[in-house]
């Protein structure tokens, strides 16, 4: 028996080591951009000057919403579609998005992105989505730049980067002194401490880079995420296909009259992003962040509000969500650390380093011993 775990535990060791050979690297880059990326908003405002505005004088006091979609729709004329306006709650530039500009047409996703004067009243910057830094990085880190293609790349070298981690694992558990497997030899031979190192920083932030690659996963590859859930016992709740109402009767209503009537709809919530209708009329779509909800930005409660009448079509509420829902509402923000607050944001930053750190000690290590051992001695 202790020859057979020899052997499998030998067989485990190959397996991680040329896993890592051949996507360490794609591991380490997805680390990298992924520490960026905890803190992207903050990033993109401080490499953008023309966006650090100050915000209105009473603390709380929200833009004029009436006056921003105007300011758009005069600005941009031929972007005659919905809006989507972020509702950050903090003072400073307010950041709204347009789909699909026809200027872009044919480049997949590459929305225009708009920032406006605190009030509402005047644009402070236009760029758009994939054209500027943070944003490349973004899709760097969730499609390699190869926009769905990618994106399905990524989810199954996913299980790839599990199995590289669970390996190591695996490879490291102890059969005697735990004691023994958890020392660092400061005074060792280089390449005693290079395993050391190695074995540690793999420890001390697996079972994070294990959440990560799972959710990751998840995120990459969405309707088989949802099949395994729903084989699982885990269903998830379809969103409501809201029927456009009829042409409107009147004109449209304040949008201060339509929050209004999205917050009697769920009461206590808070507005995360107000999406309008086409110029011509149509419904709102309010995103909502109720109780228990874990998601800051990108909550998972919606809206749907008639622009003439001021009447609630549709709501969502993630409170009601079945189970499968609720794993799904849970993916994002244990990605980017956000369920954690500031500090489970900074913890998935540092996380994201630990991979570069792998990879630089697992290959001075199999460097140093190939010679010797081969490279199956890893």
């Amino acid at each position: 028996m202790r020859v057979r775990g020899d052997r499998l535990r030998g067989a485990v060791r190959t397996v991680h080591l040329w896993l890592g050979l051949t996507i360490g690297g794609l591991l380490a880059l997805l680390g990298l951009t992924g520490s960026v990326l905890v803190f992207y908003p903050e990033i993109d405002t401080l490499l953008h000057p023309e966006i650090q505005v100050a915000g209105p004088q009473h603390p709380g006091a929200a833009p004029d919403w009436d006056r921003a979609l105007a300011t758009v729709r005069a600005a941009y004329p031929g972007k005659s579609g919905p809006w989507r306006f972020e509702v950050t709650g903090e003072p400073g530039a307010v950041p709204a998005r347009y789909y699909d500009p026809p200027e872009r047409a044919g480049h997949g996703f590459r929305p225009m992105m708009v920032w406006l004067a605190p009030d509402g009243s005047r644009v402070l910057r236009r760029d758009y989505w994939g054209e500027y830094a943070m944003t490349l990085v973004y899709d760097l880190h969730y499609r390699l730049l190869l926009g769905t293609t990618g994106g399905q790349i990524l989810g199954w070298l996913g299980f790839a980067m599990l199995a590289l981690l669970l390996s190591g694992l695996w490879a490291w558990w102890p059969r005697g002194s735990w004691g023994k497997a958890l020392r660092l030899k400061l005074r060792g031979h280089p390449q005693r401490r290079l395993r050391d190192w190695h074995k540690l920083t793999g420890l001390s932030g697996g079972l994070l880079l294990v959440i990560l690659t799972v959710t990751g996963i998840m995120l990459e590859l969405p309707e088989e995420s949802d099949a395994a859930l729903a084989a699982a016992g885990l269903p998830v709740d379809p969103m409501p296909h809201v029927h456009r109402p009829p042409e409107p009767s009147g004109p449209p209503r304040p949008i201060a009259q339509i929050l209004a009537a999205g917050r009697a709809a769920l009461p206590g919530a808070r507005l995360a992003w107000i999406e309008t209708p086409p110029a011509g009329g149509g419904m709102f779509r309010l995103r909502m962040q109720v109780a228990g909800d874990p998601s800051h930005r990108f909550p998972h409660s919606y809206v749907w509000v008639d622009s003439a009448s001021g009447r609630v079509l549709a709501v969502h509420d993630a409170q009601a969500a079945r189970s499968g829902s609720v794993v799904n509402n849970w993916i994002h923000p244990l990605h980017e650390g956000s369920a954690g607050g500031l500090a489970g944001r900074i913890l998935v930053a540092i996380c994201g380093l630990l991979p570069t750190l792998l990879l630089v000690t697992g290959l001075l290590r199999w460097r140093g011993r190939r010679g010797r051992l081969g490279a199956a001695g890893f």
